[in-house]
């Protein structure tokens, strides 16, 4: 029946054309004709280059059209799912609840074994501020308002004059992006990238949770399972929320122990607030009269109480609705939480299962379930505390931290600890953490690094015994590289009077101690790591009460892998088999102990660093690495297309729980040895390719020439340094302008490159192995992993264009790095395309034509952002290196001005 649902090609031209019409009317009532006249997919011939006079209009116009153009991509796969679930198409929705419940029934799973698993199931979407989001929070809100419109407009019940005043309000939105500025005149603060996430935390996310919710009942229903099984909101999966920004201080210099203690108390304020205003809505709801029912005995017993001991405030709640029992309760709740009456959200949860219970009594189930329920589920969701924050440190900044504290307390060891390897530093942290001792009294002096560390811990601590577990997360060290890095951590929170003692006086951490490991050797080394870890008696302690305190009957180990640092070392094949092998070897590692592995996923928002369709994602992870519990980061301009509209929302929250469930209770799978083997080779050849590329003379040159990398780093996208201390290394650059600046040429190559070369070796080696690889991409014979490494891959190479590539290129001086560089990632590029191809057994135009309409509709309006962007960048560049500091001040807003069209063109950044 899929068949009978239209494609969103058609729907998305409609839409499009709509709101590039409305675009068009707004420039001409501006005055700008012929800024109109030129707007990209207007009329049948392509709008030709804009001239100098109206270049910078016309980056601003195309920028805003290409945002138009997403939005009805958006709206047109929001209509797609809607027409296939009229049609009792779901199941062929992918990674929907339709789709993997009626593969779990399929598969001989029953639907009491599923709802048993469910309550264990935890998905934990992570917001992160890194630079990667390049429009300013003005223009996001303007985006939202237009999505709700393009919404209203499906409604085919509207008048011919309710249809020209929605047609208005498009206009009257569409005119507000125009007029708004799009580039952050100076950088954003930790402060505004705070009110971003804010912002979905508190609106976005809540608002759709009711949504996300019934999109499982109405599946469960339709795959004929019982719904009894799922009346209770306590059975179902659970959402929590994390966040980094206010708390991620890896290599960031404006995050410190004050914006931690900031953050940590303003979510609070605002969870609290949330919270109250889902109880106000409640009280209002539940008006109902003693006269119509009487009240149960036992909820009338518990208004008592509960007003004799809020004393004023409580008689005052009851005051305010005499002869309406049920909203008195809830009045009181409101008087209790304003009174900090609760000890955590546990205890009011309590009070409104009291409450369900005394409707279901009086046999008002269904407002049980209506009313009640959407306060519970806020709750287990947000709690007291809105997101968990982590914080985040570079092992590097530890070191020094330790060092410093050493030195302040006269230790010997404290010239050394710097040169020591880390088998010394293992020790010398061993022997500390064996002793309650702390290295320096309240207010002694401390190196820089010190005092930063100690004084966020204490932060940490305070928090924790002001308000209890929920705001504090984890404790995260990248760039984790030994046992040691992470015992530094233990040490350091002993230092800050983070630790706990149990009843004999052992210590141990109330929160998660967390590697990330991040480059390809990194990983390698991860298991090893790992056993080491967990030997430690202090970190099973830790694991031990962190365990109790969440009701998990096995201890939980949280492993951070990144996938960004990963591909930039060591190219995307190897980062992704070499995470697959980690994940696998790790969880082996703690299965050995008696331990589960959490992983947290360090995604970004590009195929060059972890990113790619969220069911195949979680399809291709290893087996059983899952286990029910998901955490990932969601980063930059994800957040905004992933959660902006709220029916976008509740589908990728649906496809993180959905797969999740279906990960963890999915008929066991076993890696084909023979496809294990050939992954180990590609990885090695590619990686072996990359690095030839990487290492090649003269590359970082070419790098800095042919790619905007240099004016990506003056960039007002984000508050954190592009580089992790200032030095001009491929090393010190962070992931996400590495493949930025990739993305902004079109060369897109950290998504792509060394795969070709690994596969043509492999074809010319053993044609066998190739088609092993040809099998396990098709359908029927699909191995998961090899179909998401290549159907990835693929998109890459497709959005890359080496004729846009070769016009970046001449801007590189050194004409034999030009060309011999140049030559190495065009003639990669093609062996790429042609294997790819081989595989597919077609062009990949033709072989994945959704994707390829969805590039051809980008592609003229990019070149001529592309042009005009390598002219701005040639001037610019000659300003600075002849010192005229004034024309280089002219440029560079123009610059910034073609980053974010072209991001916006792509649909990405970095």
């Amino acid at each position: 029946m899929a068949g009978d649902v239209p494609s969103t090609h058609d729907t998305t031209n409609e839409t499009l054309d709509r709101l590039v019409g409305a675009l068009a009317r707004v420039l001409e009532d501006a005055g700008e004709p012929e800024l109109a006249a030129r707007l990209p997919w207007r009329g049948d011939d392509e709008p030709s280059p804009w001239p100098e006079s109206l270049a910078e209009k016309g980056l601003q116009v195309t920028s805003l059209a290409f945002q138009l153009l997403q939005a009805a991509e958006e709206a047109a796969a929001v209509t797609r799912r809607r027409q296939r679930e009229a049609a009792g198409a779901l199941a062929d929705d992918a990674g929907s609840w339709d789709q993997h419940l009626g593969r779990l029934r399929a598969a001989g799973v029953e639907g009491a074994a599923i709802a048993e698993a469910l309550p264990r199931v935890r998905v934990e979407p992570v917001l992160t501020a890194h630079p990667t989001e390049a429009k300013r929070q003005s223009v996001l809100r303007h985006h939202r308002a237009l999505y709700r419109l393009l919404v209203e407009m499906e409604n085919p019940r509207f008048t011919a004059s309710e249809r020209a005043a929605l047609e208005q309000r498009l206009e009257a939105t569409v005119e507000r992006l125009w007029r708004t500025g799009e580039v952050y005149l100076d950088k954003p603060t930790v402060e505004v990238e705070r009110s971003n996430v804010l912002h979905y935390f508190v609106r976005a996310f809540p608002a759709v949770l009711g949504r996300v919710e019934d999109r499982l009942l109405a599946a469960w229903a339709r795959a004929g399972f019982d719904p009894a099984l799922l009346a209770d909101v306590t059975r179902r999966p659970r959402l929590r929320f994390g966040d980094w920004v206010g708390g991620d201080r890896d290599g960031h210099p404006f995050v410190n122990a004050t914006t931690t203690r900031e953050t940590l108390a303003l979510f609070r304020a605002e969870a609290l607030r949330l919270v109250d205003a889902a109880l106000e809505e409640l009280a209002a709801d539940l008006s109902l009269s003693a006269r119509r029912q009487a009240a149960p005995a036992a909820l009338l017993s518990a208004v008592d109480a509960r007003a004799a001991a809020l004393g004023e405030a409580g008689a005052a709640a009851l005051a305010r609705n005499p002869e309406e029992p049920f909203r008195q309760a809830v009045n009181l709740m409101r008087a209790g939480l304003a009174a900090n009456a609760y000890a955590g959200p546990e205890a009011l949860v309590a009070e409104l299962d009291g409450l369900r219970g005394a409707l279901l009594e009086v046999g008002a189930g269904r407002l049980a379930r209506t009313d009640v329920d959407a306060v519970r589920r806020l709750l287990l969701a947000f709690g007291f505390h809105l997101a968990v924050v982590d914080v985040r440190q570079n092992s590097a900044f530890h070191d020094r931290a330790m060092a410093q504290l050493l030195a302040a307390a006269g230790d010997a060891e404290a010239p050394r600890y710097l040169e020591a390897d880390f088998a010394a530093r293992a020790a010398l942290l061993r022997r500390e953490l064996a002793t309650p001792r702390p290295f320096a009294g309240p207010g002694a002096e401390l190196g820089p690094e010190a005092r930063a560390t100690v004084d966020v811990h204490a932060v940490l601590a305070e928090a924790l015994s002001d308000h209890g577990p929920g705001g504090p997360g984890a404790l995260i060290v990248s760039m984790t590289r030994d046992v040691a890095d992470l015992l530094t951590v233990y040490v350091l929170a002993r230092e800050a009077g983070l630790l706990a003692r149990d009843a004999e006086g052992a210590a141990h951490c109330p929160l998660p101690v967390v590697p990330l490991f991040e480059t390809i050797d990194d990983l390698e080394r991860a298991p090893a790591i790992l056993r080491e870890l967990l030997a430690e008696p202090i970190v099973m302690r830790s694991l031990r009460a962190q365990a109790a305190r969440e009701g998990d009957a096995t201890p939980v180990q949280q492993v951070m892998v990144g996938y960004s640092d990963s591909a930039k070392d060591g190219g995307i094949v190897a980062s992704f088999w070499g995470l697959y092998r980690a994940q696998k070897a790790l969880q082996d590692v703690a299965r050995e102990a008696g331990v589960r592995v959490r992983f947290f996923h360090g995604r970004g928002g590009t195929i060059g660093r972890g990113a790619g369709p969220t069911h195949r994602f979680l399809q291709a992870l290893p087996p059983g690495t899952v286990a029910g519990d998901l955490r990932l980061t969601e980063q930059g301009e994800t957040i905004a297309q992933k959660y902006a509209n709220p029916v976008t929302a509740a589908h990728q929250l649906e496809l993180l729980l959905a797969g999740t469930v279906a990960a963890t209770l999915g008929p066991p799978r076993e890696d084909p040895p023979e496809l294990v083997a050939i992954l180990e080779e590609l990885a090695r050849t590619s990686r072996a390719a990359y690095r030839g590329l990487v290492e090649a003379e003269g590359f970082l040159t070419f790098f800095g020439h042919a790619t905007p990398i240099d004016a990506i780093e003056q960039s007002r996208i984000g508050s954190r340094p592009a580089r992790r201390t200032g030095r001009r290394t491929l090393g010190d650059l962070r992931a996400i302008p590495w493949v930025f600046a990739w993305n902004q040429c079109r060369a897109t190559l950290p998504g792509w490159f060394g795969l070709g070369s690994a596969l043509e070796t492999l074809r010319a080696a053993d044609g066998a192995a190739f088609d092993a690889i040809v099998r396990a991409k098709a359908e029927g014979t699909r191995w998961a992993p090899v179909h998401y490494l290549v159907s990835n891959a693929a998109t890459a190479v497709a959005q890359a264009s080496p004729a846009v590539l070769r016009s970046y290129a001449a801007l590189v001086p050194d004409a034999a790095a030009r060309e011999a560089l140049l030559g190495l990632i065009l003639e990669e590029h093609a062996r790429t395309e042609a294997a790819l191809a081989a595989i597919y057994g077609a062009p990949l135009a033709e072989a994945r034509k959704p994707t390829a309409r969805l590039i051809a509709r980008r592609a003229a309006a990019l070149e001529r952002l592309h042009a005009q962007q390598i002219a701005w960048l040639r001037r610019w560049r000659e300003a600075r290196d002849a010192g005229r500091t004034g024309e280089v001040d002219a440029l560079t807003p123009k610059i910034l001005l073609s980053i974010n069209a072209i991001a916006a063109g792509l649909g990405t950044t970095g």
